[in-house]
């Protein structure tokens, strides 16, 4: 059977993506000690109100499980960059919150990244029309 262009499409989006990640995730590790998955976490966490979120919320913002955050928040929380804020009463509320030294990680590694992605030299148009794209994939992935 001969491939569609929508899956010729769909597998460069994904080969593309992999490739971004492996060199991102390089990156990071070599500088800051973390991959480009635990930055998109600590990324949500610093964007969130007070930065303290749900591992729930965490979950639904970076694509994981609520088990996979919990698990790649761990380590961490073990190296001091993420502490949990625990409900006394009911342990589906506790809370994961950015300490300080996170914050400065997540400001460092947006730097990291920010030097990665400025020999992109893309239109405004080009741009857009880029995530209007994967915008519409990513709808088209949900949906399915």
């Amino acid at each position: 059977m001969e491939i569609s262009r929508n899956q010729q499409l769909l597998l460069s989006v994904v080969g593309l993506a992999d490739r971004i990640d492996r060199r991102a995730s390089a990156l990071l590790s070599n500088i800051k000690g973390i991959s480009l998955a635990e930055y998109c976490i600590l990324r949500a966490l610093a964007d969130a109100p007070d930065a303290k979120s749900s591992r729930v919320a965490l979950a639904e913002s970076v694509g994981l499980t609520a088990s996979g955050v919990t698990r790649a928040l761990a380590p961490l929380e073990k190296i001091g960059y993420v502490e949990t804020h625990r409900d006394d009463r009911d342990a589906r509320k506790a809370l994961a919150a950015l300490t300080a030294e996170g914050r400065e990680l997540v400001d460092d590694a947006c730097g990291v990244l920010n030097d990665f992605t400025d020999n992109l030299s893309f239109t405004d148009e080009q741009e857009s029309d880029m995530v209007n794209v994967l915008s519409y994939l990513a709808g088209v992935a949900r949906r399915s």
